[in-house]
């Protein structure tokens, strides 16, 4: 092919590009000029959502991009966050899906699967066996039990003035409740804690990546990055640790039939969330067998609860224990509250965390800068208005969360760690009436509406009792050459992934600061 030919096909491309622009313009949002076959990727960092506030500083809180052959939308002001998640939410209720998501989920997710009949009856399962407050609150004694072992851990490592890397072992603490959450009594700490740690880490990361074979076919064909082979061997190696867990349970259930006689589990046995799953697989209602609900659905399941329903508590934990490292004047304030309420008697415990007002802002402050999915994903299933716009079907939608919570619009001082904000109502000392359940807009760190993410009640009946325990216990000394400082000041960099967990692991000392009977014993 001659110079003079690529030259007028790369021309032509571009000019049917600005046409194009041109006649949308009073139909979509702005945008800036797109490349030639590429459109608007080559704006893009590693970090999108940084990428993105960047973009709306000169495009607005509302505009358009090209991603390949992908039209976008992103968003990032409260009042249009609340038109696509709320006002106009069924218009914008499914999430996309994308070849890593695919694979690694059998092409069977339940976080990622349209809204409709599968979607609805996992949600209700779940919510009813697994995850409502209600379900949540009879697995308190395995969140006690969990904690305990971990200040356990943490009060031997200070009494040798040895490192923890808190960033595993916080994501340990949570595989091991929720494995003993779905699994029961049966569940393999060690073999759970370790797999899970490691293989939903890489796989969030994973799902997390801008993979370009999403955003053209071509690009498909080709694989440029090479994730073609690395999703093919993670989906392999979960693959083989859901096999496991679930074959070991099949026998576990024929040894049970064994000896009740080939009868059914004794009626007095309370069944765990995966017994309920594979009971399923026996069940002729025709609304199981419509739904063709199989063992690759629970295979699913159980990856996905395994990420989505423990992993923003351990990435909540580290950015929380980062920020009271960089501000000791709040870790100080927040220990006095902690002492005046257990009187340096006992161990803080989950039950205090309603009196802990500060514990809880903390919380909240966290949340606001660091929400453990600084991008909320949705496609659209219609065309929808919004405003002057027409957002066409099949369009993908970022609503920049991270952006949102760092707005000067609405929020004082956005970059400064405050949490004494939300003890505020109309400028007095109070408690705010913002909550993370997806109500306020300009706080959404959860998501918001039907696809508001299923651990929210777990994760805010475990981390106020789990942060309090950790202030109470302890001091920390950053440590170890995973760590960043500038200016002693600890760097808080965000990590790529699905979730946004923090870039470098938190290594620190623990240096004891109370030392209750129940941690010593």
């Amino acid at each position: 092919m001659s110079l003079e030919l690529v030259l007028l096909i790369l021309f032509l491309v571009l000019a049917i590009s600005i046409i194009s622009r041109t006649l949308n313009h009073d139909l979509l949002p702005p945008s800036p000029l797109a490349l030639p076959i590429i459109g608007h990727l080559h704006l893009l960092s590693p970090v999108t959502h940084r990428s993105f506030q960047n973009l709306a500083l000169r495009f607005g809180p509302l505009f358009s991009l090209r991603l390949g052959s992908v039209s976008c939308i992103v968003v990032t002001s409260p009042e249009l966050a609340k038109e696509f998640l709320k006002t106009n939410e069924h218009a914008f209720i499914n999430r996309p899906q994308s070849i890593a998501i695919n694979r690694i989920t059998y092409n069977a997710s339940f976080v990622f699967s349209p809204y409709g009949p599968y979607w609805k009856f996992i949600r209700k399962l779940s919510m009813e066996e697994l995850l409502s407050s209600r379900s949540v609150d009879k697995f308190l004694s395995i969140r006690n039990q969990e904690c305990l072992r971990l200040l356990r851990l943490l009060a031997k490592k200070a009494e040798n003035y040895e490192a923890a890397n808190l960033s595993e072992e916080l994501r340990r603490l949570g595989y091991n409740v929720m494995g003993k959450m779905m699994l029961g009594k049966h569940s393999s700490d060690s073999f759970w804690a370790e797999e899970a740690r490691l293989l939903v880490r890489e796989a969030t990361k994973m799902l997390g990546e801008l993979n370009l074979c999403d955003f053209n076919w071509v690009w498909k064909k080709l694989d440029l990055q090479g994730f073609g082979n690395k999703i093919e061997n993670t989906h392999k190696r979960v693959d083989n640790w859901l096999d496991k867990i679930i074959a070991e349970r099949e026998e576990l259930r024929k040894e049970r039939k064994k000896t009740n006689g080939g009868g059914n589990v004794e009626e007095e046995e309370v069944k765990d969330f995966l017994d309920i799953l594979l009971d399923l697989l026996d069940d002729e209602s025709r609304e199981i067998v419509e739904l063709g609900f199989s063992r690759v659905h629970i295979k699913t399941l159980i990856g996905e609860f395994s990420a989505a329903g423990i992993d923003p508590i351990a990435i909540s934990m580290e950015w929380a224990l980062a920020e009271l490292i960089n501000h000791p004047k709040v870790l100080k304030k927040a220990r006095e509250e902690i002492n005046q309420v257990v009187k340096s008697e006992r161990l803080v415990g989950e039950s205090d965390g309603p009196n802990l007002p500060y514990i809880q802002a903390i919380i909240k402050e966290t949340y606001r800068l660091h929400p453990p999915l600084s991008l909320l994903r949705r496609r659209s299933t219609e065309q929808c208005q919004i405003g002057r716009y027409v957002i066409p079907e099949n369009t993908l939608i970022f609503v920049n969360n991270w952006a949102i919570g760092r707005d000067p619009k609405y929020w004082e001082n956005p970059l400064n760690f405050w949490p004494e904000r939300f003890l505020q109502v109309d400028g007095r000392n109070g408690t705010s009436k913002l909550d993370v359940r997806g109500q306020h807009f300009e706080f959404i760190p959860f998501g918001s509406g039907m696809r508001i993410c299923a651990g929210i009640n777990l994760t805010m009946k475990m981390l106020p009792g789990l942060l309090a325990a950790m202030i109470q216990c302890f001091d920390w000394k950053v440590v170890g050459t995973d760590r960043k400082m500038n200016n002693n000041v600890l760097d808080m960099d965000e990590g790529r992934g699905l979730t946004t967990p923090r870039a470098h692991d938190l290594v620190c000392v623990p240096i004891t600061q109370f030392s209750p009977p129940s941690i010593i014993d």
